[in-house]
């Protein structure tokens, strides 16, 4: 057992095996240890993200070594029938690596009794172990820019299927028609950790996925007060989003959530709601307008925006951002070009009044999970104020957020997998500036320099967790840097991950801006009982 550093409040232990990472989670699970936020499971790595304010990185460590892995986990009886036809265009080669006829290929993958691993990479996309020691497939040398959903495929020791069409480079074999994510389930995911799993061959018989639970009754929501904003002008991107959605892990959803997490709190806070109320969060190049319906409280926290105020009367007069703002009927709010930063939060007195999904507001652009982005037209109902709300004082505003034509440095912890690269690709990271390219989004930056970071393994990466800020190379060597809506599992290696009290700045990083990366270190890998 290894421990790795991730970040201040993340580390990955690193195990001998998937048995030896079950028991750890199990253990964990059985024997929880206050100030754990979230575990995430993998091939030989369990991802364990803390609050050091409740329990130190070494204490938890101390615990995690003390645990008890030899005893092997009980599996879940669940069994699940996935028919499948054995058309994937990845068929042939894989009968060629593996030695074997097509119709060998299938007989071994029906043959099988899979058991789900943990998921991870997409919502509901579950690894697959267990199956014919055979199936030892590598990744595609050219991953597919879209891999159609319900495809059956092969990665190193795993088979999986996809839930929704996605880039991807597993070798697919063949397709199903069983969808393995709905949100209309109570549990959106078919394929959960420990179930057993059983691919037949389409035709052989009549299939029928498991009888769906009764679903609870969602819980209710406050009554609307009547009021709301209109949406006029969306911008360039306008979502909803919250702190992100936790405890999903187990059907491969990760938290999303609003990129500069310190600027959504101050907005809630000028307005009195709870940190936690959803903001409109917009990127607004191209402009952004909303129009109040009823007497309402605004802020706006984030990306240094002018601001204006349309009154009915067609005056109008710039207003002040990180302070609360009041507005009445048909009053237009409008939003420029940000000059510092990207993003912009819009907070509104009582919260709007939008279903969560998943327990959340946010909307995660990568596994299309949340309310749909917001367009011109949007109608955004109001909550009234819950309880003895106070109005905050005006907040001072950030220090200057980054701007395109600036250098923004960012510091980063070493880890976890810095030893898969040479000294002159480590060094290299900190050398020379990258570019942010106009590929960019909430999943992450793409970042391009100068030179590649040349890997010293060219072996594959088992998968493995992910953090928040997490710089994880692709084969091109150019880094990229994952951000709210990043998977929860990946394949390439993680140089190193943005320190967590730079990730909001990192979530205001224009297109184009220039980044340097200044290393600090939060541990080195330890051994357990070192």
């Amino acid at each position: 057992m290894r421990f790795l550093p991730v970040n201040f409040n993340v580390l990955l232990v690193e195990l001998a095996d998937l048995e030896q990472t079950l028991a750890l989670l199990h253990a964990l699970q059985a024997q929880p240890l206050p100030g754990i936020v979230e575990l995430v499971p993998a091939a030989r790595t369990l991802l364990v993200n803390f609050r050091p304010s409740v329990v130190t990185r070494a204490a938890l460590q101390r615990h995690i070594a003390a645990l008890d892995l030899g005893r092997r986990v009980a599996r879940d009886t669940t069994l699940v029938e996935v028919p499948v036809r054995y058309d994937g265009e990845d068929l042939d080669d894989v009968a060629r690596l593996l030695g074997l006829t097509r119709r060998e290929v299938v007989q071994r993958h029906t043959g099988s009794l899979f058991n789900v691993a943990f998921c991870g990479f997409a919502p509901g996309f579950a690894y697959l172990a267990g199956g014919d020691p055979v199936f030892k497939v590598p990744r595609r040398s050219s991953p597919r820019t879209k891999v159609p959903q319900g495809s059956v495929a092969l990665g190193g020791a795993f088979s999986g299927v996809y839930p929704k069409a996605s880039p991807g480079g597993w070798q697919i074999i063949g397709t199903t028609d069983l969808p393995m994510w709905d949100l209309a389930r109570p549990v959106p995911a078919l394929l959960q950790p420990g179930f057993q799993v059983r691919f037949v061959e389409q035709g052989a018989r009549v299939f029928a996925a498991p009888a769906p639970a009764t679903a609870p009754a969602p819980e209710p929501l406050p009554a609307a007060s009547g009021n709301a904003l209109l949406l006029r002008r969306p911008g360039l991107q306008a979502l909803l989003q919250d702190q992100g959605r936790s405890g999903q892990v187990a059907q491969g959803v990760s938290a999303s959530g609003a990129m500069d997490q310190g600027a959504l709190r101050t907005a809630n806070r000028l307005v009195g709601n709870d940190s936690g109320e959803a903001c409109i969060e917009l990127v607004a190049y191209g402009g952004f307008e909303v129009e109040s319906q009823g007497d309402l409280v605004v802020a706006i926290t984030g990306a240094d925006v002018p601001a204006t105020l349309h009154a009915p009367d067609g005056s109008q007069w710039p207003v002040p951002s990180h302070a609360p703002l009041a507005l009445g009927p048909g009053d237009r709010l409008q939003l420029g070009a940000p000059r510092h930063g990207v993003r912009a939060y819009l907070s509104v007195r009582g919260g709007f009044d939008v279903a969560p999904v998943l327990g959340s507001r946010s909307t995660d652009t990568l596994a299309f999970i949340g309310p749909a982005p917001l367009a011109a037209g949007d109608r955004l109902p109001v909550r009234p104020p819950r309880g003895a709300t106070i109005v905050g004082a005006p907040a001072e505003p950030p220090p200057p957020l980054p701007c395109v034509d600036e250098t923004v440095v960012l510091d980063v912890v070493m880890g976890p997998r810095t030893d898969w690269f040479t000294p002159e690709g480590v060094a290299r990271l900190f050398s020379q500036e990258w570019r942010v390219t106009p590929q960019s989004n909430r999943v992450g930056l793409r970042l391009e320099g100068a030179a590649p970071l040349l890997r010293a393994v060219d072996g594959e990466l088992p998968s493995e967790g992910t953090a928040l800020g997490a710089l994880q190379v692709p084969p091109s060597g150019h880094p990229v840097l994952f951000m709210a809506d990043h998977p929860l599992t990946g394949g390439y290696p993680v140089i190193a991950t943005v320190a967590t009290h730079h990730l909001d700045r990192a979530g205001q990083i224009p297109v184009h801006a220039r980044v340097r990366f200044n290393p600090v270190s939060a541990f080195d890998p330890v051994e357990a009982g070192a």
